[in-house]
């Protein structure tokens, strides 16, 4: 089987900006919700069975209190803020598994989910729908992979080490050396992409770095290495199985009522 685990903030995000772009700046109150619903029942129409979707209920985590200028939700548009929970609520309608994450991320479920779904031998293949950077930690070989579905790429361990110069178990100390502007940390000054490579190559992971290479910031990177480093702990579930969509809810139709879009319910019934 193969087990698709969904960015759904990033998705959310997606829609809201492109559905913006096309109607020339007028939001629809749900349009970014019925885009994504759309986008994962087109998914589920071309042969995803096993869905899991992960979300920040809260954009706020454990992070921002180890460092100050972590991400938070200010600046996000209210219209886009008010469509996480009704996302939430209208996925589970649609039977969609939802992970809402409050203290961790949805970076952090996905990881998670993946390290779940790749233990089981009935696996063939673990894909994970986000372009985040910080995701790719999670490639293992062919086997669980990054789908970028922007830039349209699926990539692998050696996909990641083509892109970035480093194995996917060093994209956390890449990360901490080069900065995460999305995220808010600044990495170490005069350390860019192509250094950050060349140093990970040589020495392996930042703790394992001479002395004299980092110097007084050695602890700061460690502590952006802890920011990138992506939590696999989450009790998310015991059985893949319990991913599977098995059709709507009862409550769906009221849901799509809600986001105006009668033609979700429509595609829904003829699955």
């Amino acid at each position: 089987m193969i087990v698709h685990l969904i960015d759904g903030t990033y998705e959310l995000f997606r829609q809201f900006y492109g559905r913006r772009h096309f109607s020339k700046g007028k939001d629809e109150r749900f349009g970014a919700v019925s885009g994504v619903l759309h986008s994962i029942l087109e998914m589920i129409e071309t042969g995803a069975i096993h869905v899991g979707v992960a979300t920040d209920h809260v954009i706020e985590s454990f992070r921002n209190d180890l460092w100050p200028d972590y991400k938070t939700g200010e600046g996000i548009e209210p219209a886009l803020l008010a469509q996480f929970q009704p996302l939430e609520e209208s996925l589970t309608a649609m039977g969609v598994v939802v992970w809402p994450m409050i203290e961790l991320e949805a970076d952090d479920a996905l990881a998670s989910a993946a390290q779940i779904a790749s233990g089981d031998q009935r696996v063939e293949k673990v894909c994970i729908w986000t372009p985040d950077k910080d995701l790719a930690q999670c490639v293992r070989g062919d086997r669980v992979v990054q789908v970028d579905r922007k830039g349209k790429t699926i990539r692998d361990a050696a996909g990641v080490r083509e892109k970035f110069g480093v194995d996917p178990k060093l994209i956390p100390d890449f990360l901490a050396l080069v900065g995460d502007t999305a995220d808010g940390y600044p990495g170490i000054a005069g350390i860019g992409a192509v250094t950050a490579a060349r140093l990970l190559n040589q020495y392996g992971a930042i703790e394992t770095f001479p002395p004299t290479v980092l110097g007084e910031q050695r602890d700061r990177a460690l502590l952006f290495k802890t920011l990138a480093t992506l939590r696999i702990d989450a009790p998310l579930f015991h059985d893949v199985d319990e991913l599977r969509w098995r059709g709507p809810t009862g409550t769906f139709a009221e849901w799509t009522e809600r986001v105006g879009d009668a033609r979700l319910l429509e595609r829904c019934r003829k699955m």
